[in-house]
């Protein structure tokens, strides 16, 4: 048992590496292991990766097979600190010169262990107004080309905007979303320069390894979606994203119990379906200003070819919230769309909550719709997310 110094309680550790490691296995998804250096030390980091990578022969290892684990886990992913940046509260912060002084170490600590892993550095978290977050990405981006693999990187959709300013309806959609792209936009600026710089030095990704946008009606929904579209935006960029949290998916009512809202066919939508290639598309349409940001497209879309089955999913969200709006969507001259659209839409009401009696009225609304010279003609309804399915030929 111990104090839990970040969250408050107390931790009695009755999940630790062992019982995680086997619920990823059990989920199919992969490890990602973040050691601590706000309080910890690289010690503790090399003993951790020799518990779970080095199979026998050191003392960490061999108490992993002690305790029943004989073969090892072999993580691949390791975070060198997390949230390091956020001064107002995180335990052993750092400034960028000095995360980077330690990181580095552990670095080399950690690829002594086991020179197969891939490392995430510390990106920015904490974005206050002044801009430090984006010295301190720059600093961690040019000490650590080379070295890692990722670059680390937090955005929750709420804490882009202002709390007396969250129930407007175009500022929650428009400034969330253009504040989100940014988030992602600055840092591949940055990559682009040291790219220019050392150019004989392997370039960092980005994982955006703790994002979402919470709240229990379409508009949530809308945001989180966008967030999505922003992956595929910039996929040759952003090859890693953790939601926060998983359980999030679902819904809960205290006395009736746990559902899937409309939140949970929207990541389902894009998990199943958006797996390929993410193709540059054209959009034009009417746009809107916020505070901030100027031209936001009221369409928001992405593309996702599936080579395996030859199918496009083109995933729109339309960001108006009263408008439907009718577009024309159209392939290349070398690829013929065949068949029929296959239609999925997620719609709802921007005032109401969501609600466990209404679980059964929460799932997409799936239709047909037909093509005609390689084109096809939909409306979009107003704060809607629609993702259509094209056959190739």
């Amino acid at each position: 048992m111990r104090k839990d110094l970040a969250w408050g309680g107390y931790d009695p550790n009755h999940v630790g590496t062992d019982e995680w490691i086997k619920l990823n296995k059990a989920m199919g998804s992969e490890n990602v292991i973040c050691i601590n250096l706000g309080l910890g030390d690289i010690d503790n980091a090399r003993y951790w990766i020799e518990y779970t990578n080095i199979k026998n022969g050191t003392y960490y290892s061999d108490l992993r097979a002690k305790y029943g684990n004989p073969e090892p886990y072999n993580v691949k992913y390791w975070c060198l600190g997390n949230e390091v940046d956020g001064s107002p509260w995180i335990m052993g912060y750092k400034n960028a010169e000095d995360y980077c002084k330690i990181a580095l170490q552990a670095a080399k600590a950690l690829k002594a262990v086991d020179p197969s892993i891939k490392l995430i550095a510390n990106g920015s978290s904490y974005y206050e107004p002044t801009g430090i977050w984006i010295e301190w990405n720059r600093r961690v981006i040019r000490e650590f080309t080379g070295v890692a693999d990722y670059l680390s990187v937090h955005r929750y959709w709420r804490d882009a905007l202002d709390e007396d300013k969250r129930d407007d309806y175009y500022y929650f959609m428009g400034e969330g979303a253009m504040d989100f792209e940014e988030k992602i936009t600055t840092p591949k600026a940055l990559v682009d320069i040291t790219k220019a710089l050392y150019p004989e030095k392997e370039s960092l990704y980005l994982s955006v390894d703790e994002w979402g946008a919470f709240g229990g009606d379409i508009r949530s929904v809308l945001a989180n979606a966008m967030c999505l579209n922003s992956f595929i935006h910039h996929a040759g960029f952003v090859k890693m994203a953790n939601f926060t949290m998983m359980t999030s998916l679902l819904a809960t009512d205290q006395e009736k119990g746990t559902y899937k809202s409309p939140l949970f066919y929207a990541f389902k939508l894009f998990s199943d379906n958006c797996r390929g290639k993410s193709l540059d598309t054209y959009v034009q349409c009417d746009t809107y200003d916020t505070d901030k940001f100027q031209d936001i497209p009221y369409l928001d879309v992405t593309t996702v070819y599936s080579e395996s089955i030859k199918t496009v999913y083109v995933n729109v969200i339309n960001r108006h919230r009263d408008k439907s709006i009718t577009t024309e969507i159209s392939g290349n001259a070398e690829e013929q769309f065949t068949g029929k659209a296959r239609i999925s839409s997620i719609e709802g009401d921007p005032a109401e909550t969501f609600s466990y009696d209404k679980k059964d009225q929460y799932t997409p609304v799936v239709k047909e719709a037909g093509i005609n010279n390689n084109r096809l003609t939909y409306t979009f309804p107003p704060h809607s997310l629609t993702q259509i399915a094209l056959t190739i030929k």
